[in-house]
């Protein structure tokens, strides 16, 4: 949800039926995967996750061997850094708006959540190097699709979008448009879905998941102009050295083309 202007974010993935998203402040436990460099001089052996599990392919909730469990090509990349740090994988499921501030207090040690580098976000935490890029989608319902085909259609339309995301700062530069902003994209689809607004702006790969999950939406010819950097992974301010391991991590998966691959088998099971 770009986003947040929002990938999930594996190969370790296992197909499941698809379930609704979990509460937030859910816990989960994963395993830290295949094994890679492990910094032995790690005082930590936990690392906590901090991300909105409402956000497929690049995290949400599946059921896998008959339990409720997050997953996506994110979270694959959260054991990865895991795993080089020789430590176990912690995941908090949590509001998109309000990740940020659990960086900050210390409640979580990494963000990861289709999360951009925003001037504002790099006063407040520390921004990995981008590992990802995705374009931007317009969801309406199927009727609507030729209605909204364009930017200047949505001009005074009620959009739906997710708070705190970047897909709120291009709605909020739309003309006269009336926003709904909550806190997961489930509750946007819904309101769709019960014509309480007209259309919503989501993450590219984000929108494609759910139009193919939910019957009766549709992506339009719209195309939301910004300037993407891309996605960055969050850290405390100053923790200088957790950084230096997560731009490590992100450098080897880019080098080994894991990234691609994790996007990809999370995109078919977010299909499922």
């Amino acid at each position: 949800m770009n986003k947040w202007g929002k990938l999930s974010l594996g190969m370790l993935l296992v197909a499941g039926l698809m379930t609704g998203c979990g509460n937030n402040n859910k816990e989960n436990n994963a395993a830290t995967g295949s094994s890679a460099n492990t910094n032995s001089s790690t005082a930590s052996k936990t690392l906590t996750l901090g991300t909105s599990a409402d956000f497929p392919p690049y995290e949400f909730h599946k059921v896998v061997d008959g339990k409720d469990t997050i997953v996506g090509f994110d979270i694959e990349i959260a054991k990865q850094i895991a795993a080089d740090m020789g430590a176990e994988l912690k995941i908090k499921d949590l509001a998109f708006d309000s990740l940020l501030n659990e960086l900050s207090s210390g409640r979580v040690d990494i963000v990861i959540s289709g999360l951009s580098p925003t001037p504002e976000r790099a006063k407040a935490v520390g921004l990995s190097d981008i590992y990802y890029k995705a374009e931007q989608a317009v969801v309406v319902r199927e009727a609507d699709k030729d209605k909204f085909a364009t930017m200047d259609s949505l001009k005074g339309m009620k959009l739906g979008v997710q708070t705190g995301s970047i897909q709120e700062d291009i709605a909020k530069g739309i003309e006269g448009a009336q926003l709904t902003s909550l806190g997961k994209i489930s509750e946007i689809v819904l309101q769709l879905q019960s014509n309480r607004v007209d259309a919503s702006i989501m993450e590219g790969p984000v929108a494609k998941s759910f139009v193919k999950n939910v019957k009766g939406l549709a992506i339009t010819d719209a195309k939301p102009e910004v300037e993407d950097d891309g996605y960055v992974i969050g850290v405390k301010k100053g923790n200088d050295e957790l950084l230096d391991q997560v731009n490590k991590t992100l450098t080897r998966l880019n080098s080994e083309g894991k990234i691609d691959e994790y996007v990809a088998a999370a995109s078919e099971l977010a299909e499922k």
